[in-house]
Order: C-alpha cells, then sequence, then structure tokens
C-alpha cells in the first residue's frame, strides 16, 4: 500500500509521516533526504515530476514487497501525483501559503484525497493509522 502524505513547505507532511510510521510498521521516505541521496535539487516543473517518478519507484518496490509505504513530498500537481499513483492521499492543507513562493504558485489543491489535515495535533497520525489498518 502506498500512501502519500502531501502539501505546502511547512504543512507538517514529515511531522505526520513520522509518527505514523511506526504505528502502520512502514516504510518511510521523506522528499528532502530522497533528494540529498539523488543530489538533486531541481525543483523546476521538470524536477519535481522527476522527484515523483523517484518517488513512485521508491514506494513502488516497497509495495511490491508486500509493504505498506509513506513517502511525504509536496506533489504540487496534478501530474505529479498521478505519477505517484497512491492509494491512500492524505493532504495536509494546515497552511495557506508555505515558505517558497515559486511552490504556492504551483501548487493546485487535490481534488481527491482519502485524509484531509486543516490543523496539526497530537492525535491526528493515530487516527488515520487506525484508519488504515482497518483495510490492511
Amino acid at each position: 500500500m502506498k500512501i502519500l502524505v502531501m502539501g505546502l513547505p511547512g504543512s507538517g507532511k514529515t511531522y505526520l509521516a513520522k509518527r505514523m510510521q511506526p504505528l502502520l510498521n512502514a516504510a518511510w521516505y521523506n522528499a528532502d533526504i530522497v533528494r540529498e541521496m539523488a543530489n538533486d535539487w531541481d525543483f523546476s516543473p521538470e524536477g519535481r515530476i522527476r522527484q515523483s517518478l523517484r518517488m513512485k519507484n521508491l514506494a513502488d518496490f516497497e509495495k511490491k514487497h508486500g509493504r505498506i509505504v509513506i513517502c511525504d513530498f509536496v506533489c504540487p500537481t496534478k501530474e505529479t501525483k498521478q505519477n505517484f499513483d497512491p492509494d491512500i492521499t492524505i493532504w495536509m492543507n494546515t497552511i495557506e501559503s508555505g515558505r517558497y513562493e515559486d511552490t504556492n504558485k504551483m501548487f493546485e489543491e487535490p481534488l481527491e484525497v482519502d485524509f484531509k489535515i486543516t490543523e496539526m495535533n497530537d492525535e491526528n497520525h493515530r487516527i488515520i493509522s487506525e484508519e488504515i489498518l482497518k483495510n490492511v
């Protein structure tokens, strides 16, 4: 199962994913760490597409081996989300704008999500993880 935690920079994606990972016994890939490993800091539209495909390849590997996998990254456009092809989408809709204007301009609100988080708290990760585990 591939879980996408998406949202603007600073919305709490990593905070949520880090707390969900042990509850789901999941593999977890953070976009910043993956970019660092690839030494690819290109945030152009093409760079973001490349990153979505990179995250997809990592997630598909884990899913193929029967693991739940969480990937947290901005995933700013419909195309990047389609590229990643999540089984579950969690949208961190906790801020109106992020710290990078270019990202704010290109970010498209997702039309289909499984969980929409509008405020950070200490319960979101437990509630979502429990719901996911009901369907595994």
